[in-house]
């Protein structure tokens, strides 16, 4: 008797070339409200700066594999993935380790291919049904790798002026990838974070964004909120540190939202 094989996950970079957007809080947060809604979600960190790991609560003691041995071969994905507390959501850490990783990934012959070929072999035991990878802000091999990887781009965008400059260097950079790297690289939505809704200029960046972007842009958009920026300090996402806060719901409702569109995508 044959048995179905299990389902590949959805592979979702978290990617800006800009810091400071919301990025890895969104990568650690959409997460969480995967995994509470009953979609297994794994992290992947592969930024040097290594926040996603602190942020989600895995000390540096504590991340003796990391994404830097995953890239270099010294490890198998599976054996440096760890567990969180929070129930159905585990993390591949970083450490600054992974800022060397680069060099070493120059000389390799699918020195873009690393990370896509650690998922491939990893992602027949059909253990999770996202896979987020959080990234540097900059274009690097680390974000390349990510990028050569993934099915989609998620991108998180701050609510201020410079936002639809930065989207438009982003933009290019994911036309290049799908030129040289992956063609199949989709964008899964643009979500707008640190929204101010007492400040004009947070309005007039979402139009602009939504005018645009048009549909690419989530619905959602995460608010501007002191418990989000709190979280991290206490080692834990926004959502276990206070579900109640106005960017933990947002949160909830954007994890819906990336539901609802992999769904429609499934049956097009």
């Amino acid at each position: 008797m044959q048995h179905p094989s299990p389902r590949k996950p959805r592979i979702l970079v978290v990617a800006n070339q800009k810091g400071g957007v919301g990025k890895t809080t969104t990568a650690i947060n959409l997460g969480t409200a995967l995994a509470a809604v009953g979609q297994p979600t794994l992290v992947i960190d592969i930024d040097p700066q290594g926040n996603a790991s602190t942020g989600l609560g895995v000390h540096r003691q504590e991340r003796k594999l990391t994404t830097y041995d995953v890239l270099t071969g010294a490890a198998k994905l599976d054996e440096a993935i760890v567990p969180t507390r929070i129930p159905g959501l585990k993390l591949v850490p970083a450490t600054v380790d992974l800022s060397g990783a680069e060099l070493e990934l120059i000389d390799m012959p699918r020195r873009n291919y690393v990370l896509k070929d650690a998922l491939d072999e990893y992602s027949v035991h059909g253990e999770f049904s996202y896979i987020l990878i959080d990234c540097p802000p900059s274009l690097t091999l680390l974000t390349l790798n990510a990028m050569a990887a993934a099915d989609a781009v998620m991108v998180p965008l701050q609510c201020e002026f410079f936002a639809l400059e930065g989207l438009s260097q982003l933009l290019k950079t994911i036309e290049l990838v799908r030129d040289r790297l992956n063609p199949d690289l989709e964008i899964q939505g643009i979500v707008l974070t640190m929204f101010d809704k007492r400040n004009k200029l947070s309005d007039q960046v979402a139009a602009d964004v939504r005018q645009n972007m048009g549909d690419k842009v989530y619905s959602t958009v995460i608010p501007r909120n002191v418990r989000i920026s709190e979280a991290p300090s206490h080692g834990v996402p926004a959502l276990v540190y206070d579900l109640r806060c106005p960017g933990s719901q947002a949160y909830i409702k954007l994890a819906g939202e990336v539901i609802q569109r992999e769904r429609l995508r499934a049956v097009a």
